[in-house]
């Protein structure tokens, strides 16, 4: 009796977990302007990335030296390790500098959910090719530490191509400036610097960083057929205009 009732116990524990994952993945998918059918199929349309031996793949490797070079900066090397964050209240801290204003959840949370979505669904168009070609990442590859420590066991095993940070890192950049074109020089620059910092932080090949850049384009450029998401930004727009009146 004992043995059934622990065992009625550890199933109920278990569907308990089951239904708070699925709940969590729910909640996630619902937060995503499209799904990963809608968003562009970069297996289909962008190159695969360099063969080990051909001429890319040298050039690949020449960054990857560059990368290291440019970490003898250590403020720039600082600046690769600050831009490594992945969830987007963290990017959208570095993001409010150039871009004018504090954006946050609480602070202008028309922004922030505009932006927050879009991102999330930017990131999904990468995770297609990321299974599909595997690409071993220049770390792994050469054995050497990066920048970032602490990361290096997770991603070890994730595909290298195209880069995840690079692909919301420039589609932030293009989000923020619809919003606010007069600032687009300067997002465009950190969007720009924050693929570069892959390659100096030793994550990422310079292919795997321009492919994504295109990725995000091609998926921010989707996003205008999608309605939920120009509600969203014209109320994100409307936001910023009264933000800057006050």
């Amino acid at each position: 009796m004992i043995k059934e009732l622990r065992l009625a116990m550890m199933v109920g524990l278990m569907m308990s977990c089951l239904t708070g994952m699925a709940q969590q993945i729910k909640a996630a998918v619902d937060e995503l302007y499209l799904t990963a059918d809608e968003v562009p199929n970069a297996v289909y349309w962008l190159p695969a990335p360099p063969e080990p031996g051909s001429t890319q793949f040298v050039a690949d490797i020449n960054q990857y030296y560059w990368g290291k070079e440019q970490r003898l900066d250590s403020a720039r090397a600082q600046k690769a390790i600050r831009e490594a964050v992945y969830q987007v209240k963290d990017m959208a801290e570095q993001f409010s500098v150039p871009f004018g204003m504090e954006i946050s959840e609480k602070k202008t949370p028309a922004i922030y959910k505009v932006l927050n979505r879009a991102t999330l669904t930017i990131r999904l168009s990468a995770t297609k090719p990321k299974v599909t070609y595997m690409r071993l990442r220049p770390y792994v590859r050469f054995n050497e530490p990066t920048l970032v420590p602490a990361d290096e066991e997770a991603l070890r095993t994730e595909g290298s191509y195209p880069s995840g940070h690079t692909v919301r890192g420039w589609g932030m950049a293009m989000l923020l400036c619809e919003i606010n074109p007069a600032a687009q020089d300067e997002l465009y620059k950190l969007g720009y610097e924050w693929g570069q910092s892959r390659v100096i932080a030793g994550f990422h090949w310079q292919s795997d960083v321009d492919a994504s850049r295109m990725l995000a384009a091609a998926t921010y450029a989707r996003l205008h057929t999608c309605d939920d998401f120009l509600e969203d930004m014209a109320a994100a727009r409307r936001e910023f205009k009264k933000l800057k009146k006050d």
